[in-house]
C-alpha cells in the first residue's frame, strides 16, 4: 500500500487532494472546494451554513482563484470546444478561409494574389489562428486535450479568470510564433493555448499541495511532443513554449495568495501585464519586418 499517496476527494474519489473542508474536514479537489473567509469549503458545508433565500454577491460561493462558482462548471470548455470545431467545419466547406485566420507574418501568394499578415496590421491573426486547425486528428487531438486540462481548472478557476488564462495563453504562443519563425511561414491550431492551460495547472497543482507526479509527467509528455518529432508530423514549439510560460506566469498572479480587492487588482495587472508584453513583442517584431 502506498502510504505516500494524498487522499481522494470526498465527491471524488479518483482526484487525489491536499486539501479539506475548514468545517467538517473532509477532502475536496478544486471541483468541490469553495472559497471561505478561512480556507476552503465543501458544497454541503456552503448550503448549510447559508440562507434559504439567495445570498449576497460578497458571501456567495467562490472558487479557489475567487472566481464565483458556476451551476456548469465546464460550460467555457464546452464552448471552446464547440468554436473550435465550429471553424475547422467552416475550414471544410471554404478552404479559402483558412488562409485569412492562420498566423502569417508577411506576404505569401495563394493563388497568384498576395495575401498580407501580422506585420500589414492583421493582428486579428494572432488570436483566429488559435480557434484554426485543417487536419481531422489535428483538431481531434486538441480538443480532447483541451477537455481533459481544461475542465478540472476551469472549475478551479471559475469562468472569467479561465477564459482569459486561455486567450492570453494563446497570444503569448502567437507572439512568440511571430518572432521566432520566418514571416512566411503559416502556423495553425490550439497547441499554445492549451499548453497555457497545462502550465497553470501545474502552478495549481502546487499551490494545493497535489501530488506532483501526474502533472509532471503529463508536462514531460507534452515536451516530448513538442521536441522529437513522430512520423513526419510538423509542431510549432515555439507556440507550445510561449503558451506554457504564459499560462504559468499568468497562474502565478491568478493563484497569488490574497483576498477580497487585492486578489483582484493582482490578477487584473497579472493579465494586463502579459497582455502589454505580448504586444511589446509583437509590435517589436512588426517593427523589424517593415
Amino acid at each position: 500500500m502506498d502510504t505516500d499517496r494524498l487522499p481522494g476527494c470526498y465527491r471524488h474519489p479518483d482526484r487525489d487532494t491536499g486539501i479539506t473542508c475548514s468545517r467538517c474536514e473532509r477532502p475536496i479537489c478544486p471541483q468541490c472546494m469553495i472559497s471561505a473567509s478561512v480556507g476552503f469549503q465543501c458544497p454541503e458545508c456552503v448550503r448549510g451554513g447559508s440562507s434559504t433565500g439567495h445570498a449576497p454577491a460578497a458571501n456567495a460561493p467562490r472558487t479557489v482563484a475567487g472566481g464565483l462558482v458556476a451551476a456548469d462548471p465546464q460550460l467555457v470548455t464546452k464552448i471552446l470546444i464547440g468554436l473550435n470545431a465550429a471553424v475547422f467545419l467552416a475550414v471544410l466547406a471554404m478552404p479559402e478561409l483558412a488562409v485569412r485566420l492562420e498566423l502569417l507574418g508577411l506576404f505569401v501568394e495563394y493563388d497568384g494574389a498576395p495575401v498580407e499578415g501580422v506585420a500589414t496590421g492583421q493582428y486579428d491573426r494572432l488570436l483566429t489562428s488559435v480557434f484554426l486547425h485543417v487536419q481531422w486528428w489535428h483538431v481531434f487531438g486538441n480538443m480532447l486535450a483541451l477537455w481533459v486540462i481544461g475542465g478540472p481548472l476551469e472549475a478551479a478557476l471559475g469562468r472569467s479568470r479561465y477564459l482569459a488564462l486561455y486567450l492570453l495563453s494563446g497570444l503569448g504562443g502567437s507572439a512568440l510564433v511571430y518572432l521566432l519563425t520566418a514571416p512566411n511561414t503559416p502556423t495553425v491550431g490550439a497547441s499554445g493555448a492549451i499548453c497555457g492551460l497545462l502550465g497553470a495547472t501545474v502552478v495549481l497543482a502546487r499551490r494545493l499541495r497535489y501530488e506532483m507526479r501526474p502533472v509532471l509527467v503529463t508536462l514531460g509528455l507534452m515536451l516530448l511532443v513538442t521536441f522529437v518529432p513522430f512520423g513526419g508530423m510538423s509542431v510549432s514549439w515555439q507556440a507550445h513554449i510561449g503558451g506554457l510560460v504564459t499560462g504559468a506566469l499568468l497562474a502565478l498572479g491568478l493563484l497569488a495568495p490574497a483576498t477580497g480587492r487585492t486578489r483582484t487588482f493582482i490578477q487584473v495587472a497579472a493579465c494586463a501585464a502579459v497582455f502589454l508584453t505580448a504586444a511589446a513583442v509583437v509590435l517589436a517584431r512588426t517593427a523589424e519586418l517593415t
